[in-house]
C-alpha cells in the first residue's frame, strides 16, 4: 500500500490512523502506518508534553503526527473560559439537570473534577498545544475544522512539517489549497466525529480533481483493505481511519460498557448530532443525543458553548456507565467493529483485504 505520499513520509503503508490514545498511535506507526495523535483532550500543556515524550520513546524513530482543532469560525474570541461559561443560558443548564435526573445519573463526589472539559475547541488552547508540539519531530499537523491560521501553517512549514486539513466538500478543499495546505483529507458523511453531508464515494473523486496535484486522503466509512483500494482507485493517495481503532486492545476507553456498545452496534446505530460540541458530529445514537435533537428541547448551543455545557454531564454518564445515555463519536464503520483486536491484527486484515481487492481487479482486467 505504498503511494507517493507514503514514500515521502517514510511509511510502509498509506494508512493514516487518527486516535486520541498514544498507545494506539504508536502501534499504528509500528505496524507500518502513520499514527496521528488527537490533541483536543489535552487542556494542560504538560499533559501533552508527557504523552509526546512517551510517543518519542515508543515509536522507534518512525514518523507520527498530531491533530488539533482550530474552528474555522469562532463562536467567541479573546475572552476567558469563565466569560464563555457565563454565556450559557440558564434554560440549557436546567435541561441538562433534568435529563440527568430522569435517568438517575449520580452526582460526582464532592471536590471531584469533572474530567475532560472540551476547551480544546478554543483556538487559544490549540495554540498552546502547538507551542509544545513544535518541540517534537512530528511530521504532520492536521486540523479537523477548516484550515489553520496562516501563521500556524507558516510555523509548521518552518519546522519541515506537512499540514493537512479535513474537508467535507470540494469547495472547502479548494479553500484549503488556497491557504497553503499540503494534504486534504476528504472526509465523507459516514465518518465519526465532525462531518459534512456528502458521502465518501462521491466526495473523494470530487476533491481529488478539485485540488490536484495536492495529495488527498480518503476518510469516512473505511474499515477494510478493499475500501482502501477503492479510495486509491478514486484518486486518493492514502486512507485516514479513526473509528476503527476504538475497539483495539491498545485503546483506553475507560469503560467496558462503552466498548460493549461499540461491539454490538450496527452501521445504522449512529447519528449526526450537535449534542456533544455544538457542531454536527457522528456518534452512537443514545437517549442523550435524542434529547438534544428533540425539537421540543432547547437545542444545542454553538461551539464551544455546548462542549462546556455538557462536559460534567458527559463525565458523569461515562463514570457511572449509564447505559441509555452512554455514547462516543464513531462512524458508520462501527458495524464492522465486532471484536477486540490488536492494532497489528487490524493492519494484517487491512493489508490482506487490499491484496484481495487488487487481485480481483487484475482478474477482471485480464492481467491475472
Amino acid at each position: 500500500m505504498e503511494t507517493e505520499l507514503s514514500r515521502k513520509l517514510g511509511v510502509e503503508h498509506a494508512i493514516f490512523g487518527f486516535t486520541p490514545f498514544p498507545a494506539v498511535a504508536a502501534a499504528i506507526t509500528h505496524a507500518g502506518g502513520f499514527g496521528v495523535l488527537g490533541a483536543v483532550r489535552y487542556t494542560a500543556p504538560d499533559d501533552l508534553k508527557r504523552d509526546l515524550d512517551w510517543m518519542q520513546e515508543h515509536t522507534g524513530g518512525k514518523p507520527y503526527g498530531l491533530d488539533v482543532v482550530m474552528p474555522a469560525k469562532k463562536a467567541v474570541d479573546g475572552i476567558s473560559e469563565a466569560d464563555i461559561e457565563a454565556m450559557i443560558p440558564a434554560a440549557h443548564r436546567a435541561f441538562v439537570r433534568e435529563t440527568l435526573a430522569k435517568h438517575h445519573v449520580p452526582e460526582l463526589a464532592e471536590g471531584e473534577a469533572s474530567g475532560w472539559r472540551i476547551t480544546g475547541w478554543m483556538e487559544q488552547v490549540a495554540r498552546g498545544q502547538l507551542d509544545v508540539a513544535f518541540d517534537y519531530p512530528i511530521k504532520l499537523l492536521a486540523n479537523a475544522l477548516g484550515s489553520p491560521p496562516a501563521d500556524v501553517i507558516g510555523r509548521a512549514h518552518d519546522h519541515g512539517i506537512l499540514v493537512a486539513a479535513l474537508a467535507g466538500s470540494a469547495k472547502h478543499a479548494r479553500r484549503h489549497a488556497e491557504a497553503g495546505i499540503d494534504i486534504v483529507v476528504a472526509q465523507g458523511y459516514e465518518a465519526g466525529g465532525h462531518t459534512g453531508d456528502i458521502a465518501t464515494m462521491v466526495l473523494v473523486p470530487e476533491i481529488a480533481e478539485a485540488v490536484a496535484p495536492l495529495p488527498v486522503l480518503a476518510a469516512g466509512g473505511i474499515g477494510s483493505g478493499e475500501q482502501i483500494a477503492a479510495g486509491l482507485a478514486l484518486g486518493a493517495q492514502g486512507a485516514w481511519l479513526g473509528s476503527l481503532w476504538l475497539t483495539t486492545t491498545e485503546a483506553d476507553l475507560h469503560s467496558r460498557a462503552l466498548t460493549a456498545k461499540l461491539l454490538a452496534a450496527g452501521s445504522g446505530d449512529t447519528v449526526r448530532s450537535r449534542a456533544l460540541t455544538g457542531k454536527p458530529a457522528r456518534q452512537l445514537r443514545t437517549e442523550w443525543t435524542d434529547a438534544w435533537d428533540d425539537p421540543a428541547g432547547p437545542g444545542a448551543l454553538p461551539m464551544p458553548l455546548q462542549g462546556l455545557l455538557v462536559a460534567e454531564a458527559v463525565s458523569r454518564i461515562q463514570k457511572y456507565e449509564v447505559q441509555p445515555l452512554l455514547g462516543t463519536p464513531v462512524g458508520q464503520i462501527v458495524g464492522r467493529m465486532n471484536s477486540e483486536r490488536s492494532v497489528q491484527a487490524v493492519f494484517d486484515d487491512l493489508t490482506s483485504g487490499f491484496e484481495r481487492a487488487i487481485d480481483r481487479i487484475n482478474r477482471i482486467a485480464g492481467r491475472a
